[in-house]
This record gives structure tokens, C-alpha cells and sequence, in this order.
């Protein structure tokens, strides 16, 4: 596993210091993410299976695309840098900030800016980051929640209801 750096954040999300990775998740430090949801021209939106390596929530569905902002980092960077690496997404089209979740447990102590995007694929999965992928109608998706909860990480969880509040609102 790498060793990045990242910024360390207030709860004001302002940079503080940097450390490396293992030590801000082994002092649960608050830290930043992007989350990039990618839907098609029917509506649907693409997820990630994480890999079974993966030192948090491995094996379970999560966002189409997501991981940390490395120091000095903006969120719109690193969401597109993340889209190259786990996808192979290295020209998007315009990401649209949708909304920021504040740490807490299910984020793993992270800001988190959730980016929608539109794409059609086929993409090329990481194969260290993603061990399946799949394109899914988002009411199949609530049902599928509703029903198997535990087979998604708990940032998604808690992104999909806070992305189905907003669509809805």
C-alpha cells in the first residue's frame, strides 16, 4: 500500500498539517475525499465492486469512483485523477458538485465532495482498486439497498440517500 500524504483539515475543512496515509486513518484524523457518481444517457449509474485487498471495505459496491485528495490537492483534481486511475475516465465530461458530506464515522473521518458525471464506458477497472463493475437503474439501486445494505460500503450508503434527497427535492 502506498504511503501518500495527505492534508490534515479542521472541522472547518482548512488545511492544518500533513501526515501519511496509515498514520491520519490510524488517528482517525480528519482528512478529504471526492465520490464521483457516473450515470449514462439512460440514467444509470455505474459502480464499483472494491477490491477484496482493499484495506477498508473490501468486496462490497461503492461509488463509480472515489478516493482521497492528496496534500495540496484540490477536490475537483483529485476527482479527476481518480477517474484516470480506477476507471480509465481520463477525459470526463464536466463534474458537477453535487454536495459535501462532513467527517464522521461512515466517512472514515473524511470531507467528502460528491461529483455527478456523465459517461457511457466501457471502462477500464484498476484491478489492485475494483473487482467488478455495473451499471444499475437507480430504482433498482434504492431496492437493492433497502434489501442487502450490508453489501455497500457506508459512505456510499449514506451518499446515495443524501444524492436521492437532492435529485428528489
Amino acid at each position: 500500500m502506498s504511503d501518500d500524504i495527505f492534508d490534515i483539515v479542521n472541522e472547518h475543512d482548512e488545511a492544518i498539517g500533513q501526515r501519511p496515509r496509515r498514520e491520519v486513518h490510524a488517528l482517525g484524523l480528519m482528512h478529504r475525499a471526492a465520490h464521483i457518481l457516473v450515470f449514462n444517457a439512460v440514467g444509470q449509474i455505474f459502480l464499483q465492486k472494491r477490491s477484496m485487498t482493499k484495506d477498508n471495505h473490501p468486496g462490497v459496491w461503492d461509488a463509480s469512483c472515489s478516493g482521497h485528495v492528496d496534500a495540496g490537492e484540490d477536490y475537483l483534481t483529485a476527482a479527476r485523477r481518480e477517474l484516470g486511475e480506477e476507471i480509465g475516465l481520463h477525459n470526463p465530461g464536466p463534474l458537477e458538485p453535487l454536495f459535501k458530506l462532513t467527517p464522521r464515522t461512515e466517512t472514515g473521518q473524511e470531507f467528502t465532495q460528491i461529483f455527478r458525471t456523465r459517461a457511457e464506458g466501457p471502462f477500464t477497472l484498476h484491478p489492485q482498486e475494483i473487482d467488478d463493475g455495473r451499471w444499475i437503474a437507480p430504482d433498482a439501486l434504492d431496492r437493492w439497498m433497502t434489501d442487502c445494505p450490508q453489501d455497500f460500503s457506508p459512505a456510499f450508503r449514506l451518499t446515495w440517500s443524501a444524492c436521492r434527497q437532492k435529485i428528489n427535492s
